[in-house]
């Protein structure tokens, strides 16, 4: 089995636990992370339990194939978001990831460094091929992050995204195991 405690310089990345309930639940009831989230703000905690509930079985499972971690700052053992990655179709060896920060952490560097070392556990780890990424075309933050490590903007999709605002374009980014990443 691979090892599923990532770190970084900064940042500790391990599988979602019971203990961060609590935390989660904060996190997707901020406005600002829910702006862009296509889940709805959680209407109360026994919403977020079922979600980080099924996220656990999900990491728990013999064959993984939907990976969900808390990112903490090492230095303060403080919970700053969420990072996952998403198999698809074996025979593929692609995947999805997908990320969410509390604004207050945002501009610092966590979002790329996070996403960075997701990629090396992606290409490395699980011997994927392809990895993509989707965000609403007004999520400057995202685009950034995905430029920022290497993905290239591959798709523009009308009205995909159903956010709080209404329906949002979707841009679609990919890196492939070959490529320059950075």
């Amino acid at each position: 089995m691979t090892n599923l405690n990532l770190q970084t310089e900064r940042l500790n990345i391990k599988p979602i636990s019971k203990l961060d309930i609590e935390n989660v639940y904060k996190l997707q009831s901020l406005e600002e992370t829910a702006r862009f989230n296509t889940s709805k703000i959680p209407e109360n905690i026994d919403e977020t339990i079922i979600t980080v509930e099924n996220w656990i079985a999900e990491n728990s499972k013999n064959k993984i194939t939907n990976f969900t971690f808390t990112v903490e700052l090492i230095e303060k053992n403080e919970f700053i978001g969420l990072i996952g990655i998403k198999l698809g179709k074996e025979h593929y060896k692609n995947a999805e990831v997908w990320f969410q920060y509390d604004f207050r952490y945002w501009n610092k560097g966590y979002a790329t460094e996070s996403l960075r070392r997701i990629l090396d556990f992606g290409f490395q780890d699980l011997k994927l091929h392809r990895i993509e990424a989707g965000c609403a075309v007004e999520n400057y933050g995202s685009i950034s992050v995905l430029e920022k490590v290497g993905m290239t903007r591959e798709a523009h999709t009308r009205k995909l995204l159903p956010l709080k605002s209404g329906w949002s374009d979707n841009y679609g980014y990919a890196i492939l195991s070959t490529d320059e990443r950075k």
